[in-house]
């Protein structure tokens, strides 16, 4: 059975995308540390980070690097936060989020209800900060 995340990279639930290529998709959290809480997410179903083969690990590293920076410019952060953690879905994915304190890494803060009119102000600015940053065939025209 395909994990949430698959149905989401496949189109079968939505999702707010910033990123796509043939390895990984990143796409707004629904439950933001911060506005702009994005998720790199493999296409192939790995479960846990340790598992993964080295380039793909790789791979979604520099993918999250580049979304982090973007995030740090478009939403006047500090820093950029990751964290794989890897409890709440058995399908690997890369946190990045805006971060302005240690604070901005407690899972218990995340918001459950944000307005969706923040998450897609939050998409647009992180996919118009990647294709100034020179990753535009990677963005998607939309969300979806």
């Amino acid at each position: 059975m395909s994990t949430v995340f698959t149905r989401i990279i496949n189109g079968e639930l939505p999702g707010r995308f910033v990123w796509t290529d043939e390895t990984c998709a990143a796409f707004l959290s629904i439950g933001p540390l911060t506005q702009g809480h994005t998720l790199v997410v493999p296409r192939a179903e790995v479960d846990r980070w340790t598992e993964a083969d080295p380039e793909l690990l790789s791979h979604l590293v520099a993918v999250a690097q580049a979304i982090g920076k973007v995030q740090v410019e478009a939403f006047n952060a500090h820093r950029a936060g990751l964290m794989i953690a890897g409890y709440e879905i058995p399908h690997l994915h890369v946190h990045v989020w805006p971060s302005y304190s240690l604070e901005d890494f407690d899972l218990d803060q995340v918001d459950n209800n944000p307005e969706p009119e923040d998450l897609d102000e939050a998409a647009e600015k992180i996919r118009a900060g990647l294709r100034v940053a020179g990753h535009g065939d990677s963005v998607p025209a939309s969300s979806t």
